[in-house]
């Protein structure tokens, strides 16, 4: 059993040290498209409820999705808030730690 054991963590680290070498080292990430997918992703429209309710962040969510477009534009064209308003309550890099009790 202790051989199997050894000759597994053997097999392991080697296969660790592969992947770091062949697939991670010189890998970048695409900043750009990194952000382009964050702020055009649907899920924040969760982001929205506290401010025009569930049912209007739904309606958002389905026409932005339907019409695949932003969230942004879908709530201007629905009129719910201004462009400027969404920029101002919506903020991705905000979203993805959590919140300082006040």
């Amino acid at each position: 059993i202790a051989f199997n054991i050894l000759q597994s963590i053997q097999i392991l680290g080697d296969a660790s040290k592969s992947f770091a070498e062949n697939a991670i080292t010189g890998l970048n990430p695409n900043i750009d498209r990194i952000r382009k997918n964050l702020n055009d992703s649907l899920m924040l429209v969760t982001a929205l409820n506290p401010y025009i309710g569930y049912d209007k962040a739904s309606e958002v969510a389905k026409k932005a999705y339907l019409d695949n477009t932003t969230l942004r534009e879908a709530i201007v064209k629905l009129k719910y808030l201004t462009g400027e308003e969404f920029d101002r309550l919506i903020k991705p890099e905000e979203m993805i730690h959590p919140k300082k009790k006040k």
